[in-house]
């Protein structure tokens, strides 16, 4: 299974990493960071967008991910950040729905947790763990890239737990149980 780890940011690098598994070894395809530079930022608002954007769609051409994992919005970022980070999560969606990849979301902590076996572990423990889990020669840099491909790690454990033991997939929910209807009420599916 072949995975793209995304870290999407609001003002600085979005890393990203493919990471590839056999089910009993990972390796490392692929990584990095991408910074747009401030003045192309302030020139357009949109260009750290369409780089993004670009990115990821020549990296999911390149090397044909089985699936994306991309990093949740962090809930304690003040309002501005958190909508700038909401921005470049929507661009990373975008390019994976055009290319029809599904996309697994990972709270930061459930990330740490996985990879470095508890929710606190700072950008450093971060990088070291990633190096150990896939067998790098040196510490991933920057710490953008190493947080995008304990993403990628991070999805490859889930599903391996997932089949191991018979899960269900993401996508399937519990049967709803049946609710009467209210007046005036509309449910639109699209």
């Amino acid at each position: 299974m072949r995975v793209l780890g995304v870290d999407p940011a609001a003002a600085g690098p979005t890393g990203y990493g493919i990471v590839e598994s056999d089910g009993r070894r990972c390796r490392v395809l692929y990584y990095g960071a991408l910074k747009v530079a401030a003045g192309r930022r302030k020139n357009s608002e949109g260009a750290a967008l369409e780089r993004v954007h670009a990115l990821l769609c020549r990296l999911i051409e390149d090397f044909s991910p089985d699936a994306m994992a991309v990093e949740s919005v962090f809930t304690a970022l003040n309002m501005r950040t958190a909508l700038r980070l909401a921005e470049v999560r929507g661009v990373v969606l975008l390019a994976a729905a055009q290319h029809n990849l599904g996309v697994h979301s990972y709270a930061p902590r459930e990330v740490k947790a996985s990879v470095a076996g508890h929710g606190h572990a700072d950008k450093r423990q971060m990088q070291m763990m990633v190096r150990a889990l896939l067998s790098m020669n040196e510490t991933p840099e920057p710490a953008d890239a190493a947080d995008a491909l304990a993403v990628a790690l991070c999805h490859l454990q889930t599903e391996q737990v997932r089949r191991r033991f018979g899960l269900p997939g993401p996508n399937v929910l519990a049967k709803p149980r049946a609710r009467s209807a209210q007046a005036g009420s509309t449910t639109i599916l699209i």
